[in-house]
């Protein structure tokens, strides 16, 4: 199947659905299966909260671990269906942004505009399930390893372009922040797959 014709299954497959569906074939390593073909739909993506801030800081164990001033803090959840699309496509939309006011108080300036700063905090809460009972299931956040190795990439990747500091990986960890505005913006990478 030539790749044009897989993407547009894709695509058909996601109007029908609501989800991201991605197609895979046994031949194509992913599963050892009888079947042809196999289906995968993912209703949720990665996940981040943006919030412009005038000041941020994580601490753990009481003390001050990294601190930011203008900037964004971001609230960072990775899902098992992420891949480096979804980073990409992330990076590009909190890197070019503009919530940042101007000379004429308008929304109009990135982050990179104005010099700004990235507290990055992983957060595997954002994908909480609410639906059934009192206590939130977690099961559609990322498992922790590949969790992990994404959000270091996503840190690393941010870095490159803006100035980027981040708690630590699943830590305890205490956020303080002055939210500018206050202006918070939640960014699901599903968007880009509609």
């Amino acid at each position: 199947m030539s790749i044009q014709l897989k993407e547009q299954m894709h695509k058909n497959l996601s109007v029908l659905t609501g989800f991201y569906c991605s197609v895979q074939y046994s031949k194509n390593i992913i599963f050892e299966r009888t079947a042809s073909l196999s289906l995968f739909c993912y209703n949720k993506l990665m996940k981040i909260v943006i919030q412009r801030v005038k000041t941020a800081s994580v601490s753990i164990d009481g003390a001050i671990y990294n601190e930011i001033k203008q900037g964004f803090l971001l609230l960072v959840g990775i899902e098992d269906a992420d891949t480096d699309f979804d980073l990409d496509y992330a990076i590009r939309k909190i890197t070019q942004m503009r919530i940042f006011s101007d000379s004429d108080d308008k929304m109009n300036l990135s982050i990179q505009d104005i010099q700004g700063e990235i507290l990055s905090i992983s957060q595997f809460t954002l994908y909480a399930e609410t639906k059934k009972g009192n206590r939130p299931s977690f099961s559609s956040a990322g498992k922790p390893d590949f969790a992990k190795k994404m959000y270091q990439n996503f840190n690393e990747k941010l870095t490159a372009i803006v100035p980027t500091k981040a708690g630590i990986f699943a830590a305890d960890m205490q956020i303080e922040l002055v939210n500018d505005g206050p202006v918070t913006i939640i960014l699901d990478t599903k968007d880009a797959r509609k």
